[in-house]
């Protein structure tokens, strides 16, 4: 079956159509005209996101080559129209990918990290703590089922005065960079964690789950400790590093999308192994000079520990590094011998803080 039609030629670099005569060649297996000849198993066709009533054709060899015609009849002879053209150059196209990605795994991991490390400690206090109140605020707006208002916080006037108490007896042997504000959100996570600027977060269901006061103030101090080193910060900087990277490689992440982000990664923040011991040595000196015994932070460990259920709680974060028996012996080894640790409340007091969830009038 032979075929012949007109169509318009463009040969990639004089920019000039050339209105010609093709003819399909099925000795030989080619496309022919004058000055033109392509191998039948070499031609592709291209859409036509114009009308859609032209064929469009080009073929391997020359990829800015093109022929259009109208007659649609010349598809039954191009066996190979719908294929996908062979890839030129793969070993290198991998190699250009590989190295790609590699430059993308250095600025994720090293660059972005140690750029965020400098970086928070040029940070102004008043910006850090404008930071770390935002995204509270985007905090509190992610947890509610509802998405009519925040998770509130709680403010039992007679829960406040006890834990009180607690930063109290904390802070005066603390020296923190920053003067940190407490907030206990009425949600029942068990979980705790700081943020920017010195806001410590309680939620409601750490602090019912608390067996003793103490075990509350190993917590306090625990995040005191990464208030000290100002891990929130940089943290919330490498996650907004890593997000301004991959908004630039997948599409953009703007505005309260990066603020949401940084809240839910805070929340879960898994800070690493080392800015962790550091958080509970910190903890273990702290509740020495206090007063306390650096063993109530093991008791809490393994309390939460043993919790069944919500995935959430506040041991995913601790549970995420492998050592958790290694952290929990050497809180015990951190009590010294014949420590009387000083009580931090009585029961009135306690009971108050455990329920000052429920005694907060609802606005």
């Amino acid at each position: 079956m032979s075929f012949a039609a007109e169509a318009i030629h463009l040969d990639g670099e004089s920019g000039q159509p050339i209105r010609l005569t093709v003819t399909v060649d099925n000795t030989h297996q080619s496309l022919t005209g004058p000055g033109l000849h392509w191998p039948l198993n070499t031609i592709r066709e291209l859409p036509d996101t114009a009308g859609g009533d032209l064929v469009i054709l080009s073929r391997t060899e020359n990829a800015v080559e093109r022929l259009i015609l109208k007659d649609s009849a010349i598809r039954a002879h191009l066996p190979c129209r719908r294929r996908s053209a062979p890839v030129a150059n793969r070993p290198l196209l991998l190699k250009w990918a590989a190295a790609a990605m590699g430059s993308v795994a250095l600025i994720l991991f090293v660059l972005v990290p140690i750029m965020a490390d400098q970086l928070a400690n040029y940070i102004p206090p008043e910006g850090e703590r404008a930071l770390g109140q935002v995204t509270l605020n985007e905090i509190r707006e992610a947890l509610d089922d509802s998405g009519l208002e925040p998770v509130r916080f709680c403010t039992d006037p007679d829960g406040l005065t006890a834990l009180r108490r607690i930063e109290a007896r904390l802070s005066g042997e603390a020296d923190l960079p920053v003067e940190i504000t407490v907030h206990i959100l009425d949600h029942e996570m068990v979980n705790a964690f700081a943020l920017p600027g010195g806001h410590i977060v309680f939620f409601r269901g750490l602090i019912e789950q608390a067996g003793a006061p103490d075990e509350l103030a190993a917590v306090f101090a625990h995040e005191m400790g990464h208030v000290a080193s100002r891990d929130p910060t940089r943290h919330a900087l490498r996650s907004a590093g890593s997000i301004g990277v991959l908004g630039l490689l997948f599409g953009d992440f703007a505005g309260g999308a990066v603020v949401l982000f940084l809240a839910e990664r805070l929340i879960d923040a898994q800070y690493s192994q080392t800015a962790e011991a550091a958080a509970d040595v910190f903890a273990h000196d702290l509740m020495r000079r206090a007063g306390l015994s650096p063993g109530a932070l093991a008791t809490i460990f393994e309390r939460f520990a043993a919790l069944d259920g919500d995935t959430r709680t506040f041991m995913q974060h601790f549970m995420s590094h492998p050592a958790l028996g290694d952290r929990i012996e050497r809180a015990r080894r951190a009590v010294p011998a014949g420590l009387l640790p000083e009580p931090l409340m009585g029961d009135a007091d306690w009971a108050a803080l455990q329920t000052i969830c429920s005694r907060t009038a609802r606005n």
